[in-house]
């Protein structure tokens, strides 16, 4: 085993102190420890952009690590998939979230939603817009984009919440690990009949257009679309509630620029795009190289779990000017770009496995920052506090007390 001489002497990611504030460990990590072996987590943890980015589209670094990692809760899916296997099964649902079919049949249930929500507070004078509004959001988005009763918001939003903790579980705490493993169960008990249903009667949802999806004679099993629907919880779920949050947050700690966006909302997608990189919602992936390879720092033997910190790569001061500011008008990332697999952020990875929802997470945010800046013009932060973050695997505000002027 290679280990990286100072390792000793770097920051530990499951250490309070980097839970409390780890951009600062994350500076460091860049600087001093570019590769670092985590004998608790039995993995090698990069923190460069340019380690980053290469663990992201370099074929030598695969996803085999999913097979422990996510399989367990989710079952199999696109994530844990290689070549003709994953471009078939991505070529079978990614058109649901792109072009024409989000456009007309997902956009106005986003629009229906993301107003419910905010009706509920608007008439209050205060809110929080995580527990109200963000949190709630992107899962009760998917559960009608599915066609399931909008009843069961509130059973999907208690499975999202277990899979999130599982696949953040870091310190493999029993009880989590079991929470999760009982989610996968209850989730294909409700979801089966469901799924089969709709092979039956086929309708104009998301879930009709999974099971009846094929291509070259090869579709999805019942089980094959269940793992994609709890794959869709946690991705598309925990990306856009950390996001909105994470959108307003930085906002609000910038009144020059929240006023800019106010004015101009053609600035929302850049300041989703900034903040992905400031803030990203999701703060490390895993990837497993299948030879030795060298990276700054040493080298990583085959098989060896890697830790990708995007929370780092994404603040890397070789790759951005002044990282740790929240610019919505930064020159060093293409707005255009940022939603696509040619993106210069990290935080939807790169490469065959980039994020196939980002459009839509990109959908939910523009309708749900501009819906939220017409109820609340005067929307400003309850105290003089900027919320902390919270989180490791994911990260995010854990909540985000605002006032304004009733409706």
């Amino acid at each position: 085993m290679t280990t990286a001489p100072q390792a000793a002497a770097a920051p530990d990611i499951l250490s309070p102190e980097f839970a409390a504030d780890p951009y600062a460990s994350y500076r460091t990590m860049r600087e001093q420890f570019p590769l670092i072996w985590h004998e608790g987590m039995q993995s090698y943890i990069v923190s460069r952009y340019q380690d980053v980015e290469r663990a992201f589209k370099d074929p030598v670094f695969t996803s085999d690590n999913y097979d422990w990692q996510i399989e367990p809760v989710h079952g199999r899916t696109i994530l844990s998939m290689g070549g003709r296997e994953h471009s078939v099964r991505r070529a079978l649902v990614a058109p649901a979230f792109r072009g024409k079919e989000l456009q007309e049949k997902f956009l106005p249930i986003i629009e229906r939603n993301a107003a419910e929500l905010i009706d509920a507070f608007r008439k209050d004078g205060s809110a929080d817009l995580v527990a109200q509004f963000a949190t709630w959001f992107p899962i009760n988005v998917i559960v009608d984009m599915l066609g399931l009763p909008r009843e069961d918001h509130q059973r999907f939003h208690g499975w999202y919440t277990s899979i999130i903790d599982f696949l953040g579980n870091l310190t493999q705490d029993p009880e989590v690990n079991e929470r999760g493993l009982r989610t996968r169960e209850e989730l294909a008990a409700y979801m089966i009949p469901v799924i089969q249903e709709r092979r039956a009667n086929p309708g104009d949802d998301l879930l009709s257009t999974l099971v009846t999806a094929e291509i070259d004679g090869e579709s999805m099993s019942d089980e094959d679309v269940k793992a994609f629907v709890s794959l869709l919880l946690a991705a598309g779920g925990e990306t856009t509630d950390k996001a909105i949050a994470g959108v307003f947050r930085n906002l609000l700690a910038n009144p020059e620029q929240l006023a800019a966006v106010r004015a101009d909302r053609g600035l929302i997608p850049a300041a989703f795009a900034e903040t992905l990189r400031f803030t990203p919602p999701v703060h490390m992936i895993m990837r497993q190289p299948n030879q030795d390879v060298t990276v700054s720092g040493g080298t990583i033997e085959a098989g060896k779990t890697v830790t990708c910190l995007i929370g780092a790569a994404n603040r890397d001061a070789e790759r951005y000017a002044d990282p740790d500011r929240f610019d919505v008008l930064r020159e060093d990332l293409t707005t255009a770009n940022a939603f696509s697999a040619a993106a210069d952020h990290l935080a939807f990875a790169l490469g065959r496995h980039f994020c196939v929802g980002a459009l839509l997470a990109k959908a939910e945010i523009e309708v749900g920052v501009n819906q939220l800046l017409d109820a609340l013009p005067d929307l400003a932060l309850a105290g003089d506090i900027v919320p902390e973050e919270q989180g490791l695997f994911t990260r995010g505000p854990g909540a985000l007390h605002v006032i304004f002027t009733p409706a």
